[in-house]
């Protein structure tokens, strides 16, 4: 072959070639056989669990004690399969949930603005009335600006995620709320618990480990849910000072239920809210509507309507669930009716006669929750059935939402209880569960046979 073009032979017979080779017969490889994947969602993990637990339950003939449908407003009252019942199972703490004047300022705003804001507020979906709830969350807190989402749990996953990230710690009590947990994961950051209420533990992390985190997030509960007692804030706020950190506290159990005019735990605990960095709580307890906010400095609310992606890619609240919750917030500032005493005195008195009835109580202190603390899953889901079956409607709290060994009822006091249905209510819990105890030997059994 020339170093320079080809000649006609060699061109010739360089194309013979390449016909050659492209008509010889090319070896495929044998595709390899399928791999088989299993997509039901059975596989899902603890679907087993839950299958097993189900069919445990049809075995022994316990029915279900979830889901249960109420089928009008659920007060202190409420009416399940055609029956009323007394019902210690709704948050709606001061009972503004029907409140003539909330249901008018619902009504008024679907007929002004519709049901829907229909986008985000960032883009489309700001209306009046979002600055106006924002506006008064902020002064009953005691603090400048606080911002609304459309979603209590969506709040904590959405701020926590976003002030936070891998160079930072987050600090949590052991029982706090889920949705903590949720956004401690989203954030990338460190996430340690420390018992319920051990402040000495917390303090003992932080001598530790504080210089090793750039930024420390502390975050507890008001008023803790499952077990009805409530932080030492003066304690946290000196804590949270020596150390550097963010304290972040979630009233979604606290407001309209601690304080003298029920605006929380600072007010409980004579502390300036502003010594607080963040405040967190919801709209579906004492202010009988849904979503959820974040209150505290201007900088953190301007932060978060523009970065936490719970509020910016998220539809803004309705017209009328921001105007019952705002109308709400507005009867609690104003409390003519003293529904805050009310409630508190109704917590006290619960209370003193489940301990006087036997009834094992836990860590409550008499602020609208009262856990009566059985132990076993299987006793609490039949004690939950036989109360209703006597006109009580209470709900357990089984493994995994509480730890196995401390599964409960738990009853929220409202401020329309009357002194006769707590009296009623404290006397069939107690009566069912001696009978209960009467009959665990057999239980056990046949638990364990359904088991097995």
């Amino acid at each position: 072959m020339s170093k320079g073009r080809l000649s006609d032979a060699e061109l010739r017979s360089l194309i013979a070639d390449v016909r050659g080779k492209a008509a010889a017969p090319v070896e495929v490889p044998a595709a390899p056989e399928p791999r088989s994947y299993d997509t039901a969602f059975e596989t899902l993990p603890g679907y087993e669990t839950l299958r097993m637990q189900r069919a445990a339950a049809d075995l022994l003939g316990v029915a279900s004690p979830f889901f249960r449908t109420h089928e009008q407003r659920a007060g202190a009252v409420s009416r399940i399969a055609g029956r009323e019942v007394i019902n210690f199972a709704s948050y709606d703490y001061l009972g503004l949930n029907g409140h003539p004047a909330v249901a008018a300022a619902a009504k008024a705003a679907v007929d002004e603005y519709g049901t829907s804001v229909s986008a985000s507020r960032l883009v489309a979906g700001e209306r009046p009335f979002h600055a106006a709830l924002e506006r008064r969350l902020a002064e009953v807190h005691g603090v400048e600006d606080a911002v609304a989402f459309v979603s209590g749990h969506a709040t904590n996953v959405s701020a926590i995620g976003q002030i936070t990230g891998p160079a930072d710690l987050i600090l949590h009590d052991a029982l706090i709320h889920s949705s903590v947990i949720t956004g401690a994961q989203l954030s990338g950051a460190q996430r340690r618990s420390f018992p319920h209420n051990d402040l000495d533990t917390l303090e003992a992390i932080l001598t530790a480990e504080r210089d090793r985190w750039q930024r420390v997030l502390i975050v507890v509960e008001s008023l803790y849910s499952m077990d009805g007692d409530i932080i030492d804030l003066p304690r946290l706020v000196a804590i949270k000072r020596r150390f550097g950190a963010w304290l972040m506290v979630d009233e979604a159990h606290g407001l309209g239920v601690l304080g003298p005019t029920g605006r929380g735990i600072a007010e409980a605990a004579g502390i300036d809210p502003r010594q607080v960095d963040i405040w967190m709580g919801t709209m579906s307890k004492t202010l009988a509507s849904c979503g959820g906010y974040i209150a505290g400095p201007s900088a953190l609310v301007d932060y978060l309507k523009v970065t936490a992606s719970g509020f910016v890619y998220s539809v803004g609240m309705p017209a009328p669930a921001t105007m019952a919750a705002l109308t709400a917030l507005e009867l609690l500032i104003a409390d003519t009716d003293g529904r805050v005493a009310r409630l508190q005195a109704n917590s006290r008195y619960f209370l003193e006669r489940a301990r006087a009835a036997g009834l094992d109580t836990g860590l409550a202190q008499g602020h609208a929750i009262i856990p009566i603390i059985l132990g076993d899953s299987l006793q609490a889901v039949l004690l939950s059935n036989r109360l209703l079956e006597r006109g009580v409607n209470v709900s357990p709290i089984v493994h995994p939402a509480v730890p196995e060994k401390s599964a409960r009822l738990r009853c929220f006091v409202t401020a329309d209880h009357t002194r006769d249905q707590i009296d009623r209510a404290v006397a069939v819990i107690a009566e069912e569960r001696q009978q209960l105890l009467r009959e665990a030997p057999v239980a056990k059994r046949l638990s364990a046979a359904a088991r097995g």
